[in-house]
Formats: structure tokens, C-alpha cells, sequence
């Protein structure tokens, strides 16, 4: 579902925004704004001039179904207007426009408005749990469009997590207690249902197929990727594990899967089901965290909200130190978009190996990523905190092991703009003790991310420099 946007227009009557199109104009550049960002905008009919109108513009905003309440002063505006929307709680921006001149009378003094309803919602609300943000600019402007445009997806993936449901097939990959979560934790926090499905389930789904709709799942996967080295069977068991797995998220109404992709799945029916999950992520847009990875899904589903697309669910692999680099890579799922050339389904590389059947339990997808600017996100702690960095991933000697993968450098940390070595990102993620999936998305989405975290009232985790001895 789309968030809603609830414009508010407020001005004294001894100001003049009608005069110099300053409501016109907002909305007019709203409505098609909002829409692109897959918004919806509603407006508030009338201009409250005081506490009592204003809450009745809060009313009808809020029963379209507003999620974020922008105050646009368009002139100056009386402190009590700006303090009843504050105490609704809401999400809430304030947006005020430069002044169409600097001589003579003042036309809308709604800097000063802007300036003073910071202030006062400062007052009012607990802003660490209920941020307000500001924007100030004319409609036009580029830099207020950005803003504004981060705050909507920002809010956006706050939006899809509020009512967001997970699916976990299996449980828990064995050992990997630093991916368990408190179900609780993660409801009252973000909103987030989990459920928890048994294994048997996907693999009747599994037998319980027709061998046409197989045939037509493994024809369209053929032609997606090439098919080196496996065999039929391998693949016809990854179609229907693909044709399973998607069953299970529309009966459930499931918006992500966490899948325990091993060792049960290798017993019976034996198989790996990475090719399965990067099938769903690139043509379902559908989030499947491998491991059965919680908190791998609530991060995937907001990168979605926040970019359309779903990321790959990745291991910091291998650190080249000296070379300044970080090898991000999986044996599992990974959508096929992010290649930089014609991918690949081949044999799981491990799974199997050393054994008199060799490596033959499943398909997954091999590609490198197409180089260009990545974002590396993680939601963590129960669903209590984020990591973000900004990167690229780089040409490097070696491509890297066989799966989703690539080199990664050029880190920054988003809040300062500061560079950082591979050396501070190892020493990070170390003594943050941050889980070991992340999600690496094409482009820069670090900022929206911490700023979904600040609506969410989420802890950032903030970057640690190289250094010797113990943490501090």
C-alpha cells in the first residue's frame, strides 16, 4: 500500500501566500511528486488559524489515512497551529518557501514560522522517538525535492515494515545464534509478524507441482541464464522449490521468506534452493533470506520500500586489507539484475563437496555484480538498531568465489561523509558484533536508510576506526 501524505496550509490572513502562489504552487507540484514516489497526497480544505482548526485538519488528514503530516507555512502562522499537529504524534514535516522579495513590507515572514514551530514541537514531543523534519525551499527547488523525496521513501519503508509479514520456512539455520530474534522484540519495535512454517510443507509444495507448470518454471529460468553443469533433476527440483516457495507467500500474504536452505533440504528431497530464492527475488521482487535469516528479510523488505528493487543478502567475505577492498559474497540467492553480464545457474559449490556425489545438491546463481556505486545496509539487535555504509564495487585481479559476488571499496560512513578504510569496516562490523548477512544495494541509499531508522526510532550504528588493543 501506498503511504499518504496529509499537506496542512496554515498563513495569517495579514500575509499574503494566495498572492505569490505559494499554495498553488506546492500543491501543484505535490500531486505529481508524491505520485512518482508511489505516494498519494491529501489536502487539508481549510487554512487553520488556530489549535482548533488546526486539529481538524489534523482529523481529515488522518482519516484518508495520512502518515506524514506536512505543515506548509505560506505565511506566518500563529505558534498554536504548529503545537496541535505536533501532539498528534504523527510523523510530521515543515516546510516553508523563500520570500518572493527583500524590499519593502514583508509578504510572508514563514521563515520565522518554520523557525518558531521547530521550536515549539520541540517542546511538545519526544523528538529522539517522534522526529520532526524541516524543509525550506521553493517548490522547484532541487534540494528541497530531495529532501523531500527521502523523507517519503523513508517513511515508506517504515510504512511496509509496520504491517509487514515474514515467513520463516524451517527455522533457523543450525548454530547461528547470532541471527536468532525476539519475535516480540521485532513486533513492538518495528511492527514486523513472524510466522513460522514448517520445512515439510515447502517440500510438499515441492512434490505436489504439475510437471507442465515445472517445465514451464525451468523454461523460463533457462532463458533468464545460462545452465552450466546441471543436471535436470537439479533443475527441476529448484522450479519447484521456486513454484513452493511462492505459494507459501501468497497463501500466507507473506511480503518475505527466511528459508533454512540446509542441511534438511539436502536429506530430503536433496537439493539447494539458492537458485529458487534468486529466481523469486528477480521476478517476484519477492525477499527470500537464506539461513532463515529474520532480520536478513526486515532489512531486504525495507530496501524494497525504500528502492523498488530487492538487494542481495550477502557475507563480508574476505578482507584484502592491503589492497582496501572487502569481498561481498554468497553461495545463495541473489537477483539476477545486479550482474554485470549474462548469469549463470550452476551447482552449489560446497554442498556436497568432498563426498563421493561431489557438488551436486542444487542450483544457485553465479555472477559478478555490475561495478558502480553500492549501498551495504543491515538491520540488527532484534530489529532495535541499522548499519549503513556507502561503497563501489570495483574491478579487482580475481572475480572472486563462484556465487553472488564482488569487490567492494571506497567506503563512507553517511552521516559525516567521511572516507573509511576496509581496516574501520572489519572493525566495525567486529565490535559492533553486527550479524554476518548484509544487503547490497545498487546506488546510494545510506542517508534514506538512517533516516528511516530516525522515524522508526532505531539505534545507528555508527562506524569504528582501525585500532590496536581491545574495543573501547
Amino acid at each position: 500500500m501506498p503511504i499518504t501524505v496529509g499537506l496542512i496550509r496554515a498563513s495569517l490572513p495579514s500575509y499574503f501566500p494566495d498572492r505569490h502562489g505559494v499554495f498553488t504552487d506546492a500543491v501543484a507540484m505535490l500531486e505529481p511528486f508524491v505520485d512518482a514516489l508511489g505516494a498519494r497526497l491529501v489536502v487539508a480544505p481549510e487554512i487553520p488559524m488556530d489549535g482548533c482548526a488546526a486539529q481538524a485538519a489534523v482529523d481529515h488528514c488522518l482519516a484518508e489515512g495520512a502518515e506524514f503530516l506536512l505543515l506548509l507555512h505560506g505565511g506566518f502562522t500563529m505558534g498554536d497551529v504548529a503545537r496541535q499537529i505536533a501532539v498528534a504524534g504523527v510523523p510530521m514535516g515543515v516546510w516553508a518557501t523563500p520570500e518572493p522579495g527583500h524590499e519593502g513590507d514583508i509578504q510572508l515572514n514563514n521563515f520565522v514560522s518554520l523557525n518558531m514551530s521547530m521550536s515549539i514541537a520541540r517542546g511538545v514531543r519526544d523528538l529522539a522517538r517522534a522526529p520532526v523534519q524541516w524543509y525550506f525551499g521553493a517548490p522547484g527547488d532541487p534540494a528541497l525535492q530531495s529532501r523531500l523525496g527521502q523523507t517519503i521513501r523513508a517513511l515508506a519503508a517504515r510504512a511496509a515494515l509496520r504491517t509487514a509479514r515474514i515467513g520463516v520456512v524451517g527455522g533457523l539455520a543450525p548454530t547461528f545464534y547470532n541471527m536468532d530474534v525476539s519475535s516480540n522484540a521485532l513486533k513492538a519495535g518495528l511492527g514486523v509478524d513472524v510466522d513460522h512454517i514448517d520445512i515439510h510443507r515447502m517440500t510438499a509444495g515441492m512434490a505436489a507441482a504439475s510437471d507442465d507448470t515445472v517445465a514451464e518454471e525451468v523454461a523460463r529460468m533457462a532463458a533468464a541464464a545460462d545452465i552450466r553443469g546441471v543436471s535436470d533433476k537439479q533443475m527441476t527440483l529448484t522450479a519447484r522449490a521456486a513454484l513452493a516457495l511462492r505459494a507459501i507467500a501468497r497463501e500466507g500474504d507473506y511480503d518475505a521468506l527466511a528459508v533454512s536452505d540446509w542441511p534438511a533440504l539436502q536429506e530430503e528431497p536433496g537439493m539447494h534452493p539458492g537458485a529458487a530464492f534468486s529466481w523469486l527475488e528477480e521476478v517476484d521482487n519477492l525477499p527470500v533470506a537464506s539461513e532463515g535469516d529474520v532480520l536478513g528479510a526486515v532489512t531486504q523488505i525495507a530496501v524494497s520500500a525504500m528502492t523498488g528493487r530487492v538487494g542481495c543478502l550477502l557475507d563480508m567475505t574476505s578482507p584484502d586489507l592491503d589492497a582496501d577492498r572487502i569481498l561481498m559474497w554468497h553461495g545463495g540467492g541473489g537477483p539476477l539484475y545486479m550482474a554485470k553480464q549474462r548469469p549463470a545457474w550452476i551447482n552449489h559449490p560446497m554442498i556436497g563437496r568432498g563426498t563421493e556425489a561431489g557438488p551436486c545438491f542444487g542450483a544457485i546463481a553465479d555472477y559478478e555484480f555490475a561495478e558502480g556505486p553500492m549501498t551495504i545496509l543491515r538491520v540488527a539487535r532484534d530489529g532495535q538498531a541499522i548499519f549503513a555504509l556507502e561503497a563501489a564495487v570495483h574491478k579487482a585481479p580475481e572475480s572472486g568465489f563462484t556465487g553472488c559476488r564482488g569487490w567492494v571499496g571506497a567506503f563512507t560512513a553517511p552521516a559525516s561523509g567521511s572516507g573509511l578504510t576496509a581496516r574501520d569496516v572489519v572493525t566495525t562490523v567486529m565490535e559492533h558484533g553486527l550479524e554476518h548477512h548484509f544487503v547490497l544495494v545498487p546506488g546510494h541509499w545510506a542517508r534514506t536508510f538512517e533516516e528511516f531508522a530516525a522515524w522508526s526510532a532505531l539505534e545507528r550504528l555508527g562506524p569504528i576506526r582501525a585500532h590496536d588493543g581491545l574495543p573501547h
